[in-house]
């Protein structure tokens, strides 16, 4: 994934309690996205969440690393819905911001909540999109990870996500850019039951750029299969979304888990469909031969005839 494990703050939360009571919101907020979405979401990322323990005691030699290999944005987990805290480990998360920034690479926020407890999702997604280091750095975005079906009854679940989301667009400032990481489509079609008619579009309208969790290991073995996975994606959030110059930036893992030869197939992909950024999920999993794709990326080209047709 992201990994699964599972006005103020106060007025957002007594917002989000009152929205959840009478329902949800009966208009959808639209904002245009901002002119940075392109410049966070954009070119190559890599992925660090909070079980990644090496790589948070040691965050300068991550960055070190990361400029090498001319990442230019490092996705950074902030929590979860399983942990104690709204931040886990905030000296080192500062650490982070600090020697990114120097190093010239963005830094994108990120949680998964459980749409259990809005008040506790609400505050912890606030609060990454609040935090600053001890030099004053703040997060350059702020992506919502939405895949936990903690909450069974999908129409509620559903209700849950577009309240927090708006809540969050309401709370950021009007040019922040935000994600929405998202699972693939393609897993949804193989498996229907897990989150019936995902609500692309409502979310579109709320989101600067679609993160997809395009994890073709689960699925493709070959070259060939790993591009028809990544370019279904990239063609079902377009249509899905509504938005067919939606910013995508294509995740593909795990990294550990697959070929250079099928890695081939997916960066081809990447570069048919025009895709703005792309990564793989995660930093410790990536070896030296993955990085050299990357770096081999071709990125945000029109979409060829191939990538013109689900």
């Amino acid at each position: 994934m992201p990994r699964l494990g599972p006005a103020g703050a106060v007025a957002v939360a007594v917002a989000l309690a009152l929205t959840l009571a009478l329902g949800p919101s009966s208009h959808t907020a639209t904002a245009a996205a901002p002119p940075d979405a392109a410049a966070v979401y954009g070119g190559l990322g890599s992925w660090v969440d909070i079980f990644a323990k090496q790589a948070w005691r040691h965050p300068d030699a991550v960055v070190a690393s990361l400029q090498a290999h001319r990442i230019r944005t490092l996705y950074l987990q902030t929590s979860n819905y399983s942990q104690p805290v709204d931040i886990v480990d905030r000296a080192a998360v500062g650490r982070f911001l600090d020697d990114a920034h120097a190093a010239g690479l963005k830094v994108v926020a990120w949680y998964l909540p459980s749409f259990a407890d809005p008040a506790v999702d609400s505050r912890r997604a606030l609060a990454a999109i609040r935090f600053r280091s001890a030099r004053g750095a703040a997060f350059d975005s702020f992506a919502l990870d939405i895949e936990a079906t903690v909450v069974s009854n999908v129409k509620l679940r559903d209700a849950r996500l577009m309240t927090l989301a708006r809540a969050i667009r309401a709370a950021a400032p009007p040019a922040y850019p935000l994600g929405a990481i998202v699972p693939s489509p393609v897993g949804m079609r193989r498996h229907p039951h897990y989150w019936p008619r995902f609500p692309f579009a409502p979310l579109a309208a709320t989101f600067d750029a679609f993160v997809p969790m395009a994890y073709f290991t689960y699925y493709a073995k070959t070259p060939a299969a790993a591009y028809a996975y990544a370019r279904d994606v990239v063609l079902a959030v377009r249509a899905d979304t509504g938005r067919p110059d939606v910013p995508v930036h294509l995740i593909g893992g795990i990294a550990n888990r697959m070929g250079v030869q099928e890695l081939g197939g997916f960066m081809r992909a990447v570069r048919d469909c025009g895709v703005l950024g792309v990564s793989l999920y995660a930093f410790l999993e990536t070896s030296g031969a993955e990085w050299s794709r990357l770096d081999a990326a071709t990125l945000g080209e029109a979409p060829a005839a191939a990538c013109s047709r689900r």
